[in-house]
Protein backbone atom coordinates (compact mmCIF):
# COMPACT_ATOMS: atom_id res chain seq x y z
CA UNK A 1 0.00 0.00 0.00
CA UNK A 2 1.04 3.23 -0.64
CA UNK A 3 2.18 5.60 1.87
CA UNK A 4 0.09 9.06 0.08
CA UNK A 5 -2.62 8.09 -2.13
CA UNK A 6 -4.50 11.05 -3.82
CA UNK A 7 -7.87 9.74 -5.88
CA UNK A 8 -9.39 12.23 -8.21
CA UNK A 9 -9.37 14.66 -6.12
CA UNK A 10 -10.36 18.45 -6.98
CA UNK A 11 -10.55 21.59 -4.64
CA UNK A 12 -12.46 25.14 -4.72
CA UNK A 13 -12.01 27.90 -2.65
CA UNK A 14 -14.99 29.78 -1.78
CA UNK A 15 -16.15 31.91 -4.40
CA UNK A 16 -13.86 30.97 -6.96
CA UNK A 17 -14.82 30.89 -10.82
CA UNK A 18 -12.14 28.01 -10.65
CA UNK A 19 -11.06 25.06 -9.11
CA UNK A 20 -7.88 25.22 -8.00
CA UNK A 21 -7.22 21.66 -8.11
CA UNK A 22 -8.77 19.43 -10.49
CA UNK A 23 -8.91 15.85 -10.26
CA UNK A 24 -5.42 15.47 -9.08
CA UNK A 25 -3.82 11.35 -8.95
CA UNK A 26 -0.73 10.70 -6.82
CA UNK A 27 0.77 7.82 -5.29
CA UNK A 28 3.48 8.18 -2.78
CA UNK A 29 5.73 5.33 -1.50
CA UNK A 30 7.20 5.35 1.59
CA UNK A 31 10.59 7.12 0.95
CA UNK A 32 10.41 8.76 -2.21
CA UNK A 33 11.86 12.26 -2.77
CA UNK A 34 8.73 13.80 -4.85
CA UNK A 35 9.60 17.12 -6.85
CA UNK A 36 6.62 19.58 -7.46
CA UNK A 37 7.07 22.38 -10.05
CA UNK A 38 4.81 24.78 -12.13
CA UNK A 39 4.21 28.64 -12.62
CA UNK A 40 2.19 30.72 -10.05
CA UNK A 41 -1.28 29.77 -9.53
CA UNK A 42 -1.11 26.13 -10.92
CA UNK A 43 -2.10 24.71 -7.43
CA UNK A 44 1.25 23.99 -6.03
CA UNK A 45 0.62 25.84 -2.41
CA UNK A 46 -2.71 24.69 -2.67
CA UNK A 47 -1.46 20.70 -2.50
CA UNK A 48 0.53 21.11 0.09
CA UNK A 49 -2.54 22.80 2.09
CA UNK A 50 -4.43 20.01 2.00
CA UNK A 51 -1.62 17.32 3.21
CA UNK A 52 -0.44 19.21 5.99
CA UNK A 53 -4.14 20.03 7.27
CA UNK A 54 -4.47 23.76 6.31
CA UNK A 55 -7.67 22.78 4.21
CA UNK A 56 -9.78 22.04 5.56
CA UNK A 57 -9.07 22.67 9.29
CA UNK A 58 -8.18 26.27 8.41
CA UNK A 59 -8.90 27.30 5.00
CA UNK A 60 -12.25 26.88 3.94
CA UNK A 61 -13.75 25.28 0.40
CA UNK A 62 -15.10 22.31 -1.44
CA UNK A 63 -13.65 19.33 -2.44
CA UNK A 64 -13.84 16.11 -3.99
CA UNK A 65 -12.39 12.58 -3.72
CA UNK A 66 -10.03 11.51 -1.18
CA UNK A 67 -6.48 11.63 0.25
CA UNK A 68 -5.35 8.68 2.20
CA UNK A 69 -2.21 8.52 4.89
CA UNK A 70 -1.62 5.04 5.54
CA UNK A 71 -4.84 3.95 4.73
CA UNK A 72 -7.23 6.78 6.11
CA UNK A 73 -8.80 9.87 5.01
CA UNK A 74 -6.05 12.83 5.94
CA UNK A 75 -9.78 14.77 6.27
CA UNK A 76 -10.85 12.72 9.30
CA UNK A 77 -7.98 13.20 10.81
CA UNK A 78 -7.88 16.48 13.57
CA UNK A 79 -4.89 18.93 13.46
CA UNK A 80 -3.13 16.99 16.28
CA UNK A 81 -3.14 13.91 14.28
CA UNK A 82 -1.81 15.67 11.17
CA UNK A 83 1.27 16.71 12.96
CA UNK A 84 2.09 14.05 13.79
CA UNK A 85 2.24 12.55 10.53
CA UNK A 86 3.38 15.74 8.27
CA UNK A 87 6.15 17.95 8.76
CA UNK A 88 5.31 21.15 7.19
CA UNK A 89 8.08 23.76 6.28
CA UNK A 90 6.84 26.99 4.40
CA UNK A 91 8.75 29.61 1.99
CA UNK A 92 9.37 32.04 4.88
CA UNK A 93 10.96 30.62 7.54
CA UNK A 94 10.09 33.79 9.22
CA UNK A 95 6.82 33.17 9.50
CA UNK A 96 6.90 30.34 10.33
CA UNK A 97 10.19 30.60 13.58
CA UNK A 98 7.83 32.09 16.77
CA UNK A 99 10.73 30.88 19.75
CA UNK A 100 13.74 33.14 21.02
CA UNK A 101 15.91 30.42 20.92
CA UNK A 102 16.34 27.48 18.46
CA UNK A 103 15.90 24.93 21.51
CA UNK A 104 12.69 26.42 22.43
CA UNK A 105 11.73 25.90 18.68
CA UNK A 106 12.05 22.67 18.51
CA UNK A 107 10.61 21.98 21.90
CA UNK A 108 7.43 24.16 21.02
CA UNK A 109 5.61 21.33 18.99
CA UNK A 110 6.37 18.43 20.96
CA UNK A 111 5.37 20.22 24.31
CA UNK A 112 1.91 20.91 22.95
CA UNK A 113 0.83 17.53 22.15
CA UNK A 114 1.82 16.72 25.91
CA UNK A 115 5.17 14.59 25.38
CA UNK A 116 7.65 13.70 28.30
CA UNK A 117 9.91 15.97 28.99
CA UNK A 118 12.60 12.67 28.74
CA UNK A 119 11.21 12.11 25.16
CA UNK A 120 11.26 16.30 24.03
CA UNK A 121 15.00 16.11 24.77
CA UNK A 122 15.57 13.10 22.76
CA UNK A 123 13.75 14.28 19.79
CA UNK A 124 15.38 17.89 20.03
CA UNK A 125 18.98 16.06 20.41
CA UNK A 126 18.18 13.66 17.28
CA UNK A 127 16.64 16.72 15.16
CA UNK A 128 19.18 18.88 15.42
CA UNK A 129 21.64 16.17 14.33
CA UNK A 130 19.24 14.56 11.48
CA UNK A 131 19.19 18.74 10.07
CA UNK A 132 23.12 18.99 10.74
CA UNK A 133 23.10 21.94 12.89
CA UNK A 134 23.85 20.28 16.74
CA UNK A 135 25.85 24.07 17.21
CA UNK A 136 22.94 26.26 16.91
CA UNK A 137 20.71 24.37 19.65
CA UNK A 138 21.65 27.69 21.76
CA UNK A 139 21.95 30.63 19.33
CA UNK A 140 19.16 32.76 19.43
CA UNK A 141 16.78 32.63 16.14
CA UNK A 142 17.26 36.03 15.60
CA UNK A 143 20.86 35.77 15.20
CA UNK A 144 20.54 33.05 12.26
CA UNK A 145 21.09 33.37 8.61
CA UNK A 146 18.60 32.15 6.13
CA UNK A 147 19.60 29.02 5.33
CA UNK A 148 20.46 28.43 9.15
CA UNK A 149 16.70 29.78 9.86
CA UNK A 150 15.08 27.13 7.00
CA UNK A 151 17.28 24.33 8.74
CA UNK A 152 15.90 24.98 11.73
CA UNK A 153 12.58 25.18 10.94
CA UNK A 154 13.17 21.30 8.77
CA UNK A 155 14.69 20.35 12.32
CA UNK A 156 11.77 21.42 14.23
CA UNK A 157 9.48 19.41 11.58
CA UNK A 158 11.67 16.03 12.73
CA UNK A 159 11.34 16.93 16.12
CA UNK A 160 7.50 15.69 15.57
CA UNK A 161 8.67 12.21 13.54
CA UNK A 162 6.53 12.86 10.62
CA UNK A 163 6.17 9.84 8.21
CA UNK A 164 6.38 12.73 5.32
CA UNK A 165 7.73 16.26 4.72
CA UNK A 166 6.05 18.71 2.83
CA UNK A 167 7.90 21.87 1.95
CA UNK A 168 6.78 24.66 0.17
CA UNK A 169 9.60 26.44 -1.87
CA UNK A 170 11.93 26.60 1.22
CA UNK A 171 14.74 28.20 -0.75
CA UNK A 172 13.03 30.75 -2.42
CA UNK A 173 14.44 33.43 -0.19
CA UNK A 174 17.99 31.82 -0.58
CA UNK A 175 20.71 32.29 -1.59
CA UNK A 176 22.72 29.30 -3.90
CA UNK A 177 25.02 28.74 -0.70
CA UNK A 178 22.04 28.28 1.21
CA UNK A 179 19.62 26.82 -1.21
CA UNK A 180 22.47 23.85 -1.66
CA UNK A 181 22.90 23.62 1.97
CA UNK A 182 18.83 22.70 2.23
CA UNK A 183 18.96 20.18 -0.45
CA UNK A 184 22.09 18.30 0.86
CA UNK A 185 20.19 18.09 4.61
CA UNK A 186 17.31 16.97 2.36
CA UNK A 187 18.99 14.59 0.54
CA UNK A 188 20.57 13.03 3.86
CA UNK A 189 17.36 12.43 5.46
CA UNK A 190 15.83 11.08 1.87
CA UNK A 191 18.76 8.59 1.30
CA UNK A 192 20.00 7.91 4.64
CA UNK A 193 17.04 7.66 6.85
CA UNK A 194 14.37 7.01 4.51
CA UNK A 195 12.26 10.06 5.05
CA UNK A 196 9.47 10.70 2.72
CA UNK A 197 9.92 13.70 0.73
CA UNK A 198 7.03 16.31 -0.78
CA UNK A 199 8.95 19.32 -2.47
CA UNK A 200 7.34 22.77 -3.98
CA UNK A 201 10.13 24.10 -5.65
CA UNK A 202 10.71 26.49 -8.92
CA UNK A 203 14.73 25.78 -8.91
CA UNK A 204 14.78 22.88 -11.44
CA UNK A 205 19.00 22.24 -11.49
CA UNK A 206 18.43 20.98 -7.87
CA UNK A 207 15.20 18.99 -8.28
CA UNK A 208 16.82 17.22 -11.42
CA UNK A 209 19.55 16.26 -9.22
CA UNK A 210 17.76 15.45 -6.16
CA UNK A 211 14.37 14.40 -7.27
CA UNK A 212 13.18 10.61 -7.94
CA UNK A 213 10.04 11.60 -9.38
CA UNK A 214 8.85 15.17 -10.70
CA UNK A 215 4.84 16.40 -11.10
CA UNK A 216 4.48 19.36 -13.02
CA UNK A 217 1.40 21.44 -12.35
CA UNK A 218 -0.48 23.59 -14.43
CA UNK A 219 -3.78 25.53 -13.76
CA UNK A 220 -4.92 22.61 -10.79
CA UNK A 221 -3.79 19.80 -12.95
CA UNK A 222 -0.92 17.25 -13.41
CA UNK A 223 0.48 18.23 -16.85
CA UNK A 224 3.81 16.41 -16.77
CA UNK A 225 4.74 13.67 -14.90
CA UNK A 226 7.80 11.18 -14.38
CA UNK A 227 11.27 11.10 -13.68
CA UNK A 228 13.35 14.03 -13.95
CA UNK A 229 15.04 12.74 -17.04
CA UNK A 230 11.51 12.09 -18.96
CA UNK A 231 10.13 15.34 -17.66
CA UNK A 232 12.95 17.86 -18.66
CA UNK A 233 13.51 16.09 -21.76
CA UNK A 234 9.61 17.64 -23.00
CA UNK A 235 11.70 21.06 -23.68
CA UNK A 236 8.44 22.34 -25.86
CA UNK A 237 5.98 21.48 -23.56
CA UNK A 238 7.72 22.92 -20.48
CA UNK A 239 8.61 25.97 -22.01
CA UNK A 240 4.35 26.54 -23.15
CA UNK A 241 3.54 25.83 -19.14
CA UNK A 242 6.00 28.48 -17.82
CA UNK A 243 8.42 25.89 -16.06
CA UNK A 244 12.21 26.55 -16.27
CA UNK A 245 14.44 23.36 -17.69
CA UNK A 246 17.99 23.08 -16.02
CA UNK A 247 20.68 25.21 -17.99
CA UNK A 248 22.70 21.97 -18.29
CA UNK A 249 19.48 19.76 -20.17
CA UNK A 250 18.34 23.40 -22.07
CA UNK A 251 22.05 23.32 -23.68
CA UNK A 252 21.48 19.58 -24.33
CA UNK A 253 18.11 20.71 -26.58
CA UNK A 254 20.22 22.73 -28.70
CA UNK A 255 23.23 21.05 -29.07
CA UNK A 256 20.51 18.12 -30.35
CA UNK A 257 21.77 14.36 -30.42
CA UNK A 258 20.66 13.05 -26.89
CA UNK A 259 18.53 10.35 -26.04
CA UNK A 260 15.95 11.20 -23.94
CA UNK A 261 17.47 8.16 -21.26
CA UNK A 262 20.53 10.29 -21.42
CA UNK A 263 19.93 13.65 -21.21
CA UNK A 264 21.79 15.57 -19.06
CA UNK A 265 20.81 17.15 -15.86
CA UNK A 266 23.79 17.96 -13.64
CA UNK A 267 27.08 19.90 -14.54
CA UNK A 268 28.91 16.46 -14.06
CA UNK A 269 26.62 14.73 -17.01
CA UNK A 270 26.89 17.92 -18.81
CA UNK A 271 30.54 17.70 -19.14
CA UNK A 272 30.04 14.14 -20.21
CA UNK A 273 27.79 15.10 -22.28
CA UNK A 274 30.00 17.59 -24.39
CA UNK A 275 33.11 15.21 -24.13
CA UNK A 276 31.03 12.95 -26.44
CA UNK A 277 30.48 15.59 -28.94
CA UNK A 278 33.31 16.89 -29.41
CA UNK A 279 34.51 13.27 -30.07
CA UNK A 280 32.32 13.27 -32.73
Amino acid sequence: MALLQIENFSFSYPRSAQPALQEINISVEKGEFIGITGPTGAGKSTLTCCLNGIIPHFQGGSYQGRISLGGASIFDRSPAQITRLVGSVFQDPEAQIISPEVEQELAFGPENLGYPPAEIEQRIGKALELAGIPGLRNRPTVNLSGGEKQRVAIAAALAMLPEILVLDEPTSELDPVGTDEIFQVLNLLNKKHGLTIIMVEQKTEQLAAYADRILVFNEGRIALEGKPRQVFARRRELEEIGVRIPQVARLAGLLGGYERCTLPLTVEEGHLYLERILRR
